[in-house]
């Protein structure tokens, strides 16, 4: 596990009498680190499937890969630490992240890329909560600081932590078809 702070998660519902009240109050069951990355934390948070507020189970524990389930959400925060330098290194992170926690991602990446490089079927509002990232497209980048919000739409897309300190972004992913 990771020496930060767990995110905190507080669930909605209604008792028995169909009042609203809370449910769960405390860290996520769905906390995710990748060996031999220290600061590098994925913090799933709630999903649906497909979207909708019904009182349905918590089922975020088996949550695996990147992917919302089929005409789903899902809900995380990713926590970054800064960027090795070193392209080699950066590389083998990179492909021990993606084969550990998200081999559902289009992953090809071409030479003169950032080895991060993926393209997801989802419609993906990234939040950036702490810190400040670089959101990568095939063509360009931009830095992103607390408080701004990409709208990520089935591109490939990468991100960098070229900062020198953490970032945490909120990622709410949507299920979505692929462009014709």
């Amino acid at each position: 596990m990771s020496a930060l702070p767990p995110i905190r998660r507080i669930v909605t519902g209604h008792n028995a009498a169909g009042r609203s009240c809370f449910e769960e109050d405390g860290p996520s069951p769905a906390q995710k680190t990748v060996a031999d990355r220290p600061g590098y934390r994925v913090t799933n948070l709630w999903r649906t499937s497909p979207a909708g507020n019904a009182r349905t189970p918590d089922s975020i524990a088996e949550h695996k890969g990147v992917l919302p389930p089929a005409g789903g959400t899902v809900a995380r925060i990713i926590e970054w630490p800064a960027e090795p330098e070193d392209p080699a290194e950066l590389r083998r992170l990179m492909d021990k992240t993606f084969a550990a926690m998200y081999p559902d991602a289009h992953r090809d990446v071409k030479p003169g890329e950032h080895p991060g490089m993926h393209t997801t079927d989802t419609v993906d509002y990234a939040i950036v909560l702490e810190g400040e990232i670089v959101a990568i497209m095939e063509e360009g980048e931009t830095l992103m600081r607390q408080g701004d919000v990409l709208i990520q739409r089935g591109t490939a897309h990468a991100w960098a932590n070229r900062s020198g300190k953490p970032v945490k972004v909120a990622f709410i992913l949507i299920d979505a078809a692929t462009a014709a």
